[in-house]
C-alpha cells in the first residue's frame, strides 16, 4: 500500500513486541536517515532501561515508534523520550503527535511524574514540554533543544542537578 492510501487509514498505537523489533529498526533507520537511534533502541532493550515502547500501526505495517526510557536528576526519577520516529512518507499527518500524547497518558497511568526530551523546539512544546521546566537540569544538551514537562503538578519543583541517562546513550 503506498503513503496516499495510508493517508486515509487511522494508525492503530499498540504496545511493542519482540516480532516488531526489525521493522521498528527500520522505521528509525529510514526516519533518521542512519542507524543511530536504531542502535540506541536495539542497546536500551538489551540493557533492560526501556520503560514504555509503543508502534504505530497501518493495515499491518508499523510506520512509527517511540520509546521512553529511565533516566535520573541526581536521584530523582525521571523517563527520557527518545526516539520517535514516524516513516518518512507518513511523516506530518499527526502520527507522530499521536504517539507522544499516548505515550504520556500511559506513563501518568503509570504512576511516572517527569518526562525529558531533546528535540525539536517548535514540535515538543505543544505537548506540554518546556526549556523553562528543564533549566535546573544539568545536561550536556543545547537549552533551545533541552525540554522537560511534569506528568504530575510539582513534580519538578526543587529538582535540580545532573542528569543521568541509560549507558546506550553514551553520556
Amino acid at each position: 500500500m503506498n503513503a496516499e492510501n495510508r493517508k486515509s487509514s487511522a494508525a492503530f498505537l499498540r504496545l511493542e513486541t519482540t516480532e516488531d523489533h526489525a521493522a521498528i529498526y527500520a522505521v528509525n533507520q529510514a526516519a533518521f536517515g542512519h542507524a543511530d537511534e536504531s542502535e540506541l533502541v536495539d542497546q536500551l532493550r538489551r540493557d533492560g532501561d526501556v520503560l514504555l515502547s509503543l508502534v504505530a500501526e497501518v493495515d499491518g505495517k508499523i510506520i512509527g515508534h517511540i520509546l521512553f526510557s529511565r533516566m535520573w536528576v541526581e536521584d530523582v526519577a525521571a523517563v527520557a523520550l527518545a526516539p520517535m520516529a514516524v516513516l518518512p512518507e507518513d511523516q506530518n499527518r499527526g502520527i507522530g503527535s499521536e504517539l507522544v500524547r499516548e505515550g504520556l497518558r500511559l506513563l501518568r497511568e503509570r504512576g511516572e511524574r517527569i518526562v525529558i526530551v531533546l528535540g525539536h523546539e517548535h514540535y515538543y512544546p505543544r505537548f506540554g514540554f518546556s526549556t523553562e521546566m528543564a533549566r535546573n537540569l544539568g545536561s550536556p544538551f543545547p537549552k533551545e533543544a533541552y525540554m522537560a514537562m511534569e506528568l504530575s503538578a510539582g513534580a519538578l519543583e526543587g529538582v535540580r542537578g545532573k542528569v543521568r541517562y541509560p549507558a546506550a546513550f553514551g553520556i
